[in-house]
């Protein structure tokens, strides 16, 4: 009996043991979403091409980014990997060409119901747990990049669209060098980054003249508003810049093609 006993013993302390080491990788937590932001790389019924551009930010308690056309914002919480965006989202109102992809975009989006992080990628799921999309981290860098600008600060407290015909380019190398088209000139800077922070050094550029109406008005402003960038975002394919005090200083889309 003392043998049986003293297996027993042995025994129950083994399964002891095996619980103990097991345990951690039943109880691993999943990861946070707070502080993480995404882009849009998979959307069931949706091919690839006809993807928008659509970008998911978790940060504060709220989702936000762009659906593709529009912005949104919305309250988010989660418990484990449970997951609820909404209610109370709002999101601006433009009419773009992709409107049936957007919206596609958006009801994954609210109908999600859990998450998990994967191999670098973010999926969200419908309670039952098929996949409603797929993210891939959002690069934060901006070296070995090149955007057009689409809006400038002109100095005046709004954001004005470019001069109709006229083309403003950043260009950013990995040596920490910037350059591309003011518009009319050419010009060359250099930028820091650090996280969401973003500095500039005073532009050195051509001095051509130039006979396009606005066009060198419109370079000026370019200029000071890039000497007044303070902090970036980068959402998909578009960048924000803004000054210090939070104001839109330049918005920028991805350049494609050669």
């Amino acid at each position: 009996m003392k043998q049986t006993r003293g297996a027993s013993r042995r025994a129950a302390a083994g399964v002891v043991v095996f619980m103990a080491c097991a345990s951690p990788a039943h109880g691993a937590e999943t990861p946070s979403l707070d502080g993480t932001a995404w882009v849009l790389s998979s959307l069931p019924g949706q091919a690839h091409r006809e993807l928008p551009s659509a970008t998911a930010r978790f940060e504060g308690g709220r989702a936000q980014g762009s659906d593709g056309c529009n912005h949104y914002s919305a309250p988010y919480s989660t418990k484990g990997s449970a997951l609820e965006i909404g209610p109370g989202g709002a999101s601006t109102q433009m009419a773009c060409s992709n409107m049936k992809q957007a919206a596609a975009f958006t009801e994954a989006l609210y109908g999600a119901r859990r998450y998990r992080v994967r191999h670098g990628q973010l999926q969200l799921l419908a309670a039952d747990g098929s996949v409603l999309s797929t993210f891939v981290a959002q690069p934060t860098g901006l070296a070995d990049t090149s955007w057009h600008a689409t809006g400038i600060n002109n100095g005046k407290g709004g954001v004005a669209s470019l001069v109709a015909d006229s083309t403003v380019t950043m260009d950013f190398a990995p040596d920490g060098k910037v350059a591309g088209s003011a518009g009319c000139n050419t010009y060359t800077s250099s930028y820091q980054t650090h996280g969401d922070r973003l500095r500039f050094t005073p532009a050195a550029a051509t001095r051509r003249m130039c006979t396009a109406s606005g066009v060198l008005e419109q370079e000026q402003a370019f200029f000071q508003a890039l000497a007044s960038v303070a902090a970036m975002r980068r959402e998909g394919d578009r960048l924000e810049m803004r000054t210090a005090a939070g104001a839109l200083a330049l918005s920028l889309v991805r350049a494609t093609g050669p």
